[in-house]
């Protein structure tokens, strides 16, 4: 943020606004660049939004640049790096044992949200099993002064570990992070590996000891809700989810706050859920496990989850074609760098994979379906695909599609090359 204020990108409202609707209406409105709400109508927390709001945002964050972010998550999460626990944190200047959830800018986002969100919240757990922490984003609503209910993907970390734990488990939600942790609790790293590891990879990040529960957290977060996950279930939602359509209401666990330590004076971080940030955060970081997985198979140079695709079901995989089914091997393994991914189209090292122009031009002039597809039936799919099968007590399933929109070898006819005009120096000329 010090680094958006001196370079003039941080908006900043002074005006007084409140949670209901109106700061997620402004963050629409401002297309969600960095903004600092300085005043708020139902807390004494200044709110902040938009600060990973773009690739280069996010590489600034990290200290790096937009072009080396692929490889350095690649990295990262092919080799974690155990982080440091010390004695103090600045997320523990102050302790508050009288828990008051409703003290805090939990927001209401749109007319449909079945109550006031956390929708910023990454959650640690340690899973019994392999005694690791497991870090990820879990959405929460607000039910009392020291009750969410939260929303926990089945059979995904924080659930398997809490059916390990017999139904209830401690955990730690942490809100205001560096860029570091929030893309790795986006990262779906193997069972047993804990994802702060990543985030210590990306940057140095030293963790703190919780007061009440038996959890670590990073020693610089803005606030740590410290609670447990109980067996007690209540209605979650509606709410938006990544697609930008409304989610459904489910029962979901209750989980009771016993404690909040934060700075002094802590910042509050939002995310709009089902807009840029939200995908950045959750696709992102998708994209160095596919890169790690096709490169296995072949030489890959770059992969993009597009925001076409939510973000989260399709992407683009550009390879150096070197033999002659790279293309249909890089798409067997893009599908499993990426689980939940429902369409890939692989294109060659000349076209450009975030201009979704030259990605249409590589399938007009190089594809052909009955050569070049490869369909995979009632494969796992996506809760978050609403055309896939979602029947209720059952995993979800989906059909899948793979592109290979590389250019043959060995060239007949006309080639599949574009033809460049002269570059010329219009100084020249005007």
């Amino acid at each position: 943020m010090e680094q958006l204020r001196r370079n003039g990108e941080l908006t900043r409202i002074p005006r007084e606004v409140s949670t209901e609707f109106e700061i997620a209406g402004i963050i629409e409105a401002l297309g969600e660049k960095p903004v600092l709400f300085e005043k708020v109508t139902e807390s004494n927390l200044p709110v902040v939004a938009g600060l990973l709001s773009s690739k280069d945002l996010i590489a600034r964050g990290i200290g790096i640049t937009k072009d080396t972010l692929l490889p350095k998550l690649s990295r990262a999460v092919e080799a974690p790096k155990a982080a440091t626990v010390v004695s103090h944190g600045e997320c523990q200047e102050v302790a508050e044992n009288e828990v008051d959830l409703t003290s805090l800018p939990i927001m209401r986002y749109t007319q449909k949200d079945g109550g006031k969100y956390i929708a910023s919240a990454v959650a640690i757990v340690r899973d019994p099993e392999f005694n690791t922490r497991n870090m990820c984003f879990h959405r929460l609503m607000l039910l009392d002064r020291n009750h969410f209910v939260v929303r926990i993907v089945e059979n995904r970390g924080t659930d398997t570990a809490l059916k390990k734990a017999g139904g209830e488990l401690d955990v730690a939600f942490c809100i205001g992070n560096s860029t570091a942790v929030l893309l790795s609790a986006s990262t779906t790293l193997p069972m047993g590996v804990d994802e702060l590891g990543m985030a210590n990879a990306l940057e140095n990040t030293e963790l703190v000891k919780c007061k009440t529960v038996d959890l670590e957290v990073p020693k610089d977060s803005e606030i740590i809700l410290e609670g447990r996950i109980t067996k007690d279930k209540a209605t979650e939602g509606p709410f938006l989810d990544l697609t930008g359509i409304v989610d459904k209401s489910r029962q979901q666990p209750v989980v009771e706050i016993k404690c909040i330590t934060h700075r002094k004076n802590p910042l509050y971080q939002t995310i709009l859920a089902g807009r840029n940030e939200h995908k950045l955060l959750m696709g992102m970081p998708k994209e160095p496990t596919m890169f790690n997985e096709v490169n296995k198979v072949c030489q890959c140079k770059d992969v993009y989850i597009t925001p076409g695709g939510c973000s989260w079901l399709h992407a683009v995989v550009q390879i150096k074609k070197q033999n002659v089914d790279d293309g249909k091997k890089a798409i067997a393994a893009a599908f499993e760098g990426h689980k939940s991914l429902k369409h890939c189209v692989v294109v060659d090292e000349d076209i450009n994979i975030y201009d979704p122009h030259d990605v249409e031009w590589a399938i007009a002039t190089r594809f052909q379906a009955d050569k070049n597809t490869i369909v995979l039936s009632n494969q796992p799919g996506s809760s978050l695909d609403p055309s896939g099968d979602l029947t209720e007590g059952k995993k979800a399933t989906t059909s899948k599609a793979g592109i290979d929109a590389t250019a043959p070898l060995v060239t007949t006819g006309k080639g599949f090359k574009k033809e460049q005009y002269a570059r010329v120096d219009l100084n020249r000329y005007m």
